[in-house]
């Protein structure tokens, strides 16, 4: 499968990976109940566990008509990355629409992360089998959430919400690192004796994780030496 039919920009046309056509609404649909349904059988099988059959029976969709969206399980795999990571980052940048500061919109952002990774606890297993399965979507994904934090954390340096010392790339690295490792530490592996994980980061861990975060990004006073 090539990437290309895959790596649409958010507001782009959706094609078939397997037809490379335009789907008709009623297309993008029956795509989206293959997704959601890949999103379950990887989740709870895993890659090489999960088969077409199994997406196609949970999904309620003929064989058939699988390869008329997909050629292959790796396309709808690589396919489902990228709509999580889609989902995620819309999650994040709705979350922060008219935060009034950067450190408001970094509180803001995680806890539409820390929501989507609650509804959705598939992204955790899907994004790291893709280190092995496809590297290049493993990738996409991170940089694709990195590009837009950076270029947030430029722009909030420029209007003085940001520490000017900061290196961007190395903190939006930092950032989500930290976000993916607690949301694994504190949702993923904080389950009830039937399995599920909470349907929200623990308050005192999501203050005390924002405390660390205002410390670093916040604008510092100058010390002594700074301006000679």
């Amino acid at each position: 499968m090539s990437l290309h039919d895959e790596r649409i920009d958010d507001e782009a046309v959706i094609v078939s990976s397997a037809t490379g056509r335009p789907l008709t609404k009623r297309g993008e649909a029956t795509r989206l109940r293959l997704l959601e349904a890949a999103e379950v059988v990887f989740a709870d099988q895993g890659y090489h566990e999960a088969s077409i059959v199994k997406i196609t029976e949970r999904a309620g969709i003929g064989l058939g008509t699988f390869y008329l969206y997909f050629d292959s399980k790796q396309s709808i795999f690589e396919a489902l990355v990228i709509d999580l990571n889609r989902r995620v980052r819309h999650s994040m940048t709705e979350a922060m629409a008219g935060a009034p500061s950067r450190l408001e919109a970094e509180r803001a952002g995680f806890r539409g992360f820390f929501r989507f990774t609650a509804e959705h606890p598939a992204l955790y297993r899907v994004v790291r089998e893709a280190e092995f399965v496809s590297p290049d979507v493993l990738r996409l994904h991170y940089t694709r959430i990195v590009d837009g934090y950076e270029a947030g954390l430029r722009a909030a340096q420029q209007a003085g919400d940001v520490d000017p010392m900061l290196d961007p790339a190395i903190a939006a690295w930092a950032l989500m690192g930290m976000g993916e490792l607690i949301g694994m530490r504190f949702l993923l592996w904080e389950r009830d004796a039937e399995g599920t994980p909470p349907a929200e980061l623990d308050h005192a861990v999501f203050d005390a994780m924002m405390r660390f975060i205002d410390n670093a990004l916040a604008p510092r006073a100058a010390q002594k030496g700074d301006e000679a």
